[in-house]
């Protein structure tokens, strides 16, 4: 078993820091996406999507995407439960997961994508959307600020798979000047809590 990875992308990040939190460890390929080695027909074969991360299991099986890959040590190791606890409670975690996602880690990804001379000439760019993008992050901060006004964490009173995604979004958003606001205090706690977890440094 080992995991496709590269350590500076939003995405690998979120995998490593769950299995960080389950205590798993598992064996890390880099593949490196500033010289397209993710592009490239070997590894296309093991992805033909070329995302990162993969997981490839020892009877060759590959299972791409993010929380696919968590979904999958969540039934392997059970505890500590990251994706909910029952049928409510996961719905709630998928909820909030998703809506990290859709409303953070895909805004500041997007700024990123279509701002910065990391992928210039590489994928088509449109600077005006990735303004569009970090605004929206922006907005989307605000609102996330006010959300934990009256709980802990994303999800509820738990640390789960959402707050994983949120973070991950957050500080890959600085690459792009997206930053919580000095006013956003609430925002601000809950990072400075899920930041200081050991598992944030995977």
């Amino acid at each position: 078993m080992k995991i496709y990875d590269f350590t500076q992308a939003p995405n690998p990040r979120r995998v490593r820091i769950f299995l960080a939190e389950k205590g798993i460890t598992v064996p890390l390929e880099q593949v490196n996406l500033a010289t397209a080695d993710n592009r490239k027909p070997e590894f296309l074969k093991i992805n033909p999507m070329g995302g990162l991360p993969v997981l490839e299991l020892d009877d060759g099986t590959h299972i791409a995407e993010s929380v696919a890959i968590c979904r999958y040590f969540e039934e392997i190791k059970p505890e500590p439960r990251l994706l909910g606890v029952d049928a409510k409670d996961k719905a709630m975690v998928e909820m909030w997961n998703r809506r990290m996602e859709l409303e953070v880690l895909s805004m500041t990804a997007g700024a990123f994508r279509n701002t910065s001379d990391f992928f210039k000439g590489r994928i088509p760019q449109v600077k005006e959307y990735g303004e569009v993008c970090r605004n929206a992050a922006l907005k989307r901060l605000e609102w996330l600020d006010t959300e934990l006004a009256n709980r802990q964490f994303i999800a509820g009173d738990r640390y789960t798979i959402a707050d994983i995604t949120a973070m991950v979004g957050i500080d890959f958003g600085r690459t792009t000047g997206i930053k919580i606001a000095e006013n956003q205090k609430n925002l601000a706690r809950w990072h400075q809590a899920v930041s200081s977890r050991p598992s944030a440094k995977a």
